[in-house]
């Protein structure tokens, strides 16, 4: 409980039985909270690192080495450490790799800064020097990257493979590697003199079975859905497909209304022209030439044969997400009413067919001309393989789309965090002062990842750090 005075009595400020820190106490408190979360994920850095078993409160089980997919399964409740389960989700969304070491080394600066401030130098002063390491870390990466061809699939099957070398999947990393940077070439696309990619338009599917170097690129989309009827064609080559958001049902009063039908002859006029209004619909898709049908919302049992008759495949209650992924591959446009449909607006696909993946039946939609989106079916033998796939593969997508947007790379195994830190303690002798101090502590937090790397490869920590440094100090980079 909190109190204050005023004129000498106690005024309640905080509920009883609140607790209250501040000063160095707090700080130290949040330090170490942070720190533990950090130091949670260290030994998961780099190729060698370990992975974690996590179970939750279900008793479901996590296997991975993810910074990203670690953290999330934590219950953290500490105020600090959660900015750093944030700090991972948020590097994650932005970059979508690296989640590990972007935690590990906020670990590391909040240890350097611990240390300056039990040398009683000024929170203030730290904030500022780390500010201007950072900017000059900043500078100094655009010197030392290099600049690469966003056509040079070669180096982005590296980029992808490097992404994924520390999963469970490194094994068949080779071929996802390949499959990453088909995905992002093909949805790439320029927009304003600049090279872009949507991640998003590149559908991930999970399917049991068979092996990771079975995995599939598909130039198009796959849907988790099956065809409708059973006399519908399963196979249509040169398919012309109609997407309508609309449904191919008789539309149902918002009101109770009731009928009184007193004769079988009244039944079969009210059936007959319910037959007739869905007939009138089927016959205007018909009518375009569609021989595909993929609709957002129901179709009824007499649509669906009408359907049938007329040797249209058709697929109902498709998912937003998947009919404007659907518009894009087969640059058809979604359709909100049936006097809309024309040919024009129908997409367009080599092959749309159903097939058996496992126990279930999925519609391929492929051989697509210019797709703008497409599909990864990912093939392994269990569930914990299967997610700790698409973990990695999703690391491979966003960083070949970095590498294709930004047009540089820098090497990798703690070389570029080693060069920045001895040339940011060069800078650091020209600014001078406390504030040098928080610049050169910058500068070994940088350092403590290629410590760490070492570290999980079973090296010397300390004589692999030695070398490493001489060889920079020679100019090799």
């Amino acid at each position: 409980m909190s109190l204050a005075t005023i004129g000498g009595k106690p005024v309640l400020i905080l509920k009883e039985g609140t607790s209250r820190t501040r000063g160095d106490e707090a700080r130290r408190i949040n330090i170490m909270a942070a720190k533990a979360v950090a130091d949670t994920v260290k030994t998961t850095l780099g190729p060698r690192g370990m992975d974690k078993i996590i179970v939750d409160s279900l008793g479901d089980v996590t296997v991975s080495n993810d910074g990203a997919a670690i953290l999330e399964e934590l219950e953290v409740v500490h105020p600090a450490a959660k900015l750093m389960v944030n700090l991972a989700k948020g590097q994650d969304k932005e970059v979508g790799d690296g989640t590990t070491t972007s935690v590990v080394l906020a670990g590391e600066l909040l240890s350097e800064a611990e240390n300056l401030l039990n040398k009683d130098i000024h929170p203030t002063i730290v904030i500022e020097g780390f500010q201007k390491a950072l900017k000059k870390a900043q500078e100094e990466l655009d010197k030392i990257a290099i600049e690469i061809d966003p056509n040079d699939e070669e180096m982005l099957k590296k980029v992808a493979m490097t992404a994924m070398g520390s999963k469970l999947i490194k094994g068949g990393g080779e071929r996802l590697a390949e499959v990453a940077v088909k995905a992002v070439k093909a949805v790439a696309e320029e927009r304003d003199g600049k090279i872009v990619a949507d991640i998003d338009d590149v559908k991930i599917m999970k399917k049991k079975g068979k092996s990771l170097a079975e995995s599939e690129f598909v130039r198009g989309i796959i849907l988790d859905k099956e065809v409708v009827h059973t006399d519908m064609p399963k196979r249509v080559k040169d398919a012309k497909i109609a997407l309508i958001n609309l449904s191919l049902e008789v539309k149902k009063h918002e009101i109770d209304v009731e009928v009184q039908i007193s004769s079988p002859e009244e039944l079969r006029g009210f059936i007959d022209k319910e037959t007739a209004m869905l007939r009138e619909k089927v016959e205007k898709i018909a009518a375009t030439g569609a021989n595909v049908v993929f609709c957002q919302k129901g179709i009824d049992e007499v649509a669906q044969h009408i359907l049938a008759q007329k040797g249209i495949l058709a697929v109902r209650r498709v998912s937003q997400k998947d009919m404007e992924r659907l518009e894009k591959a087969t640059g058809g446009r979604i359709i909100n009413h049936l006097d809309d449909l024309t040919e024009e607006v129908l997409g367009r696909a080599g092959l749309v067919e159903e097939r058996k993946i496992g126990e279930d039946k999925l519609v391929f939609i492929e051989d697509c001309m210019n797709p703008k989106a497409v599909t990864i079916l990912l093939r392994a033998g269990g569930d914990t393989i299967l997610d700790e796939a698409e973990r990695g593969i999703k690391d491979a997508l966003y960083v070949v789309r970095n590498a294709i947007e930004d047009k540089k790379l820098v090497y990798g195994g703690g070389c570029v965090q080693l060069e920045l830190a001895k040339r940011i303690r060069d800078y650091a002798l020209q600014v001078g002062g406390k504030e040098q101090l928080a610049i050169e502590a910058f500068a070994s937090a940088l350092e403590s990842i290629t410590r760490i790397l070492a570290e999980n490869a079973g090296m010397d920590a300390v004589d692999t750090l030695m070398k490493l440094r001489k060889e920079h100090e020679e100019g090799k980079l």
